[in-house]
């Protein structure tokens, strides 16, 4: 790379530092090919983004950002993933790390807040953004379903009352 490269780079990457919610570091100890591209293909189809980058100019980028307190974990072979959903990327990197041991994660942060390899993994484990929102959804469409069930129970059994008097006075 050459400089001009790299200061887009580091201007691209802190671009992405500011629009972002969550950053992930990891350390990928000897993944194969296979193995990189099946990590990058699951973190794709999650909307998150898996990228390899030079340390320093990771450094670089952070500096200033939010995210600025995981400069200590970009030691060594660290990639970085990102994602606008805090839990959809810690969620693919703890599944995918519970099957390959050479992935191996570092820590995070989620917004200001630094986490730890613990903190990723209890995020992980919280239900996505979508199912949360099918959730929410959930909670308010029950009571206005039951309200309409409630509100149409009278009107329905005064139906059914006058057509049991027409009934009758047809019969009679």
């Amino acid at each position: 790379m050459d400089r001009t490269e790299k200061r887009e780079f580091v201007a691209s990457l802190a671009a992405v530092f500011a629009d972002t919610s969550m950053v992930v570091v990891t350390r990928n100890d000897g993944l194969t090919v296979a193995d990189a591209t099946e990590l990058r293909r699951r973190v794709r189809a999650a909307g998150a983004t898996y990228k390899v980058a030079k340390n320093r100019l990771a450094n670089l980028a952070l500096a200033g950002t939010r995210f600025e307190g995981i400069s200590p974990l970009l030691k060594g072979p660290t990639a970085l993933s990102w994602s606008a959903d805090p839990v959809a990327v810690a969620k693919v990197l703890v599944e995918f790390a519970k099957t390959n041991e050479k992935l191996v994660l570092l820590g995070g942060a989620l917004g200001t807040q630094t986490l730890n390899v613990d903190g990723v993994k209890a995020l992980a484990e919280l239900p996505s953004l979508d199912t949360l929102r099918a959730q929410l959804v959930g909670l308010i469409s029950t009571p206005a379903t039951r309200i309409a069930g409630v509100l149409q129970a009278p009107a329905g059994q005064l139906a059914r009352v006058f057509g049991a008097y027409a009934k009758k006075d047809e019969a009679a």
